[in-house]
């Protein structure tokens, strides 16, 4: 069961009725534990037990189906010794100070980090509140704290025993250790183990999961927003007069930033079918105009003159007369379109009056960027905005913008319907697929320059693309003025590869892009395990062998991805010479090596088998690393087999999932997930196995036809996927 909370709320909740014991960390930084509104005031509770016996877990963490409920509940649960069954959770109120992700310094979910940077965060909080409850007991029953047992949430010691909940008022006067001792791997019981249930299963089976989708309020009034269909459009004047004919219609207004004209309607049917009757003029001198075909030779031409060297060691220039005295090249040029996120769950939250402020119910991914940025639409402080986080019914990053964008729309339509309402703001699929924020387009050219031998002399590599960071409030990433996530994946590769030399450019358009699931690897992830691929077939040599042979086993990294590249050649059955296809990449720490077994009729594909093996270190719950490898594999061929979204003079053409189309239940490939055993740190689990799995199968389609793809979706080879 997952409780949602408002700090509050929580803060009341737990002064309420008999103490209960909250454990987390305080100002100072170190463990801290108490009971009522002092103690939830004065720390960050991760653990609340009720005298009840009740254990709740506090997500700092939102939950999108990825398993944080889950995953974060483990941790404490272990060390608390606490019965799995019955343990609960609820989502931490919106505060930066007390639930920042350690990762990012502010209260988010993202770059798959949220078992990464809580591990042992929520292990010691757990282990604190075994050690309070322990010693409370020992008080209570008069004998040595090292005689008493833990298992299952139950306390004994020799004739006596008692739940948890009997010890809270003692344990909430005792002062917390500031590093609890926690249990090592040998004594692990509920991490790693195959068998625990999901926390957020029931209630999504059972249909009680709430999401921000199915709250209704008391007076609500519904919103839908007409936006320019070109990216940087903005309204000029409107025309309600046949939306006044739409039952239910209320009023519309422009809102205040002029990107568009909000519909009000008694119910969401009557806000968008008041809408879509808008008749709206349009000023589009600062919008993009451009088709995708121009689009495309604008990345191009910038290949020509890349504005940054982002190998600082070895500039372009010095790679340049090494491949002219090269013995042989291969070259390639990819191109990748714009994505959308499309999470079946469409962008929607309410946003409702308090007696301080808004208070915002939504599947929140970030609320250190959207409670400044409602604040600052609505002349409030980000204090006085409240988030209610509710379960998401997906993201893969679209819920995660620095404009954060749905909210602000929602803020914008409070604030012209005149705030004493509640205002519900619902996207529709056709709003999703065509209101932007998509993966940036990319275009990559690589020459390799090889000596007599087969060796590599010199690697040229340049990529355009749209800058994701600048201009936003992770701005501070870029270095130099290069992005990170414009180049990761390449300047971050494994592989020893002498003289290469990385060169990027800032592609401008007004179309919004954004981190899509594993932001910059979905493109540069599939261009270096496509040249891998293409050098080993120019060289004569084993795919798997030869990127073995360029692994430096000196390095951490590279030690882990040649224990993934053997365990997936192991239980794969690879055998030199297979027509079989490739690949290995490393994205958030994480190491995934896949090989795919395909079918190729004429020109039917169909992915038989995908064998994928991961290094992430401590596997909390295999059973959701294998469910995310599965997923980011299923999300991985659904883009590159034939999504795109393209533009015809700034609009764009897409509109929803005939056009944008899904996996089918029956293009899923069977896939068998090993987890490379490792005692090392978790890392993320999320997004690594979305980038080696589309060069997979495109090396695999290679091996069984000879036919490169180089330009994504692949349908634009002349495959169709059955």
């Amino acid at each position: 069961m997952t409780i949602n909370v408002s700090r509050r709320g929580f803060m009341i909740g737990s002064a309420a009725g008999t103490a209960a014991l909250l454990v987390g960390v305080n100002a100072k930084g170190v463990l801290a534990a108490g009971s009522g509104v002092a103690a939830a005031t004065d720390l960050n509770p991760f653990v609340k037990i009720d005298a009840d016996g009740t254990v709740t877990v506090i997500i700092k963490h939102f939950e999108m189906g990825q398993g944080t409920t889950t995953g974060l509940t483990t941790l404490v649960a272990e060390e608390l010794d606490a019965d799995w069954a019955t343990v609960q959770t609820a989502f931490a109120p919106a505060d930066n100070e007390r639930y920042a992700n350690l990762f990012f310094h502010a209260q988010g979910t993202g770059g798959s980090t949220s078992i990464a940077n809580s591990f042992m965060q929520y292990r010691e909080a757990g282990a604190a509140a075994r050690d309070l409850l322990v010693r409370a007991a020992a008080q209570n029953w008069g004998v040595d704290a090292s005689s008493i047992t833990v298992e299952n949430g139950m306390l004994k010691s020799g004739g006596n025993s008692g739940h948890f909940g009997e010890f809270v008022a003692i344990a909430a006067t005792l002062e917390a250790v500031e590093k609890p001792t926690v249990k090592t791997p040998d004594q692990f019981k509920l991490i790693g183990s195959d068998k625990l249930h999901r926390k957020d299963n029931t209630d999504k089976t059972n249909g009680t999961a709430i999401f921000a989708m199915d709250v209704n309020l008391p007076g609500m009034i519904y919103a839908a927003i007409m936006r320019s269909p070109k990216f940087g459009g903005t309204v000029t004047s409107f025309d309600d007069t046949a939306s006044k004919d739409v039952a239910g219609f209320i009023a519309a207004q422009i809102l205040p930033n002029k990107a568009g004209v909000v519909a009000f309607g008694k119910n969401t049917w009557a806000a968008f079918q008041a809408r879509d009757a808008l008749s709206v003029e349009w000023d589009f001198s600062q919008a993009e105009t451009r088709s995708t075909d121009a689009m495309i030779a604008d990345h191009k031409a910038l290949l020509d003159a890349p504005q940054f060297d982002a190998n600082h060691e070895v500039p372009l220039a010095s790679v340049e007369p090494l491949l002219a005295n090269a013995t042989k090249t291969i070259d390639a040029e990819f191109t990748f379109p714009f994505l959308a996120h499309a999470p079946l769950e469409p962008e929607n939250c309410i946003i409702e009056p308090t007696e301080n402020g808004v208070r915002l119910h939504d599947g929140c991914q970030f609320p250190t960027l959207t409670r400044p940025m409602v604040a600052a639409a609505l002349g409030l402080e980000p204090s006085q905005v409240e988030i209610r986080t509710l379960y998401a019914g997906g993201s893969f990053g679209r819920r995660a913008n620095g404009a954060s964008d749905y909210n602000v729309e929602a803020a914008m339509a409070f604030a012209v319907s005149g705030r004493k309402v509640p205002v519900k703001l619902v996207w529709s699929r056709e709003d999703d697929i065509r209101g932007g924020y998509y993966r940036p387009m990319a275009v990559h050219r690589a020459k390799i320059g090889l000596d007599s031998d087969g060796k590599i002399i010199g690697w040229d590599h340049r990529m355009a693309v749209k800058s994701i960071m600048k201009g936003g409030p992770m701005e501070g990433m870029v270095q130099d003025g290069i992005d990170p996530t414009s180049v990761e994946g390449v300047t971050e590769s494994l592989y020893t590869i002498p003289n290469h030399g990385i060169g990027l450019s800032d592609f401008q358009t007004p179309t919004p892009i954004l981190w899509w699931r594993s932001v910059g690897h979905t493109h540069t992830g599939y261009v270096m395990e496509t040249l891998m691929d293409m050098l080993a077939t120019e060289t004569g040599q084993d795919p798997i062998e030869m990127r073995l042979a360029m692994l430096d086993p000196a390095g951490t990294n590279q030690a882990r991805m040649t224990e993934a590249i053997k365990l997936v050649r192991e239980i794969s059955g690879w055998e030199k010479g297979d027509k079989r296809g490739f690949a290995a990449h490393l994205s958030f720490n994480t190491c995934v090596a896949v090989v795919a077994d395909v079918t190729v009729e004429d020109t039917s594909v169909h992915v038989n088998k995908l064998f994928m093996a991961v290094e992430c270190g401590v596997a909390v719950n295999p059973d959701v690393i294998r469910a995310q490898m599965e997923g980011g594999a299923g999300y991985a061929l659904c883009a590159a087999f034939r999504n795109e979204i393209t533009l015809t003079d700034g609009e764009v053409d897409q509109f929803n999932f005939p056009d944008y189309e899904l996996l089918r239940n029956a293009e899923m490939p069977a896939i068998e997930v090993a987890i490379v055993q490792s005692n090392n740190a978790p890392t993320g689990v999320g997004e690594p196995g979305v980038p080696p799995t589309a060069p997979a199968v495109a090396n695999a389609i290679f091996a069984k036809t000879g036919k490169r793809i180089t330009d994504l979706p692949m349908t634009k080879a002349g495959f169709d996927f059955v």
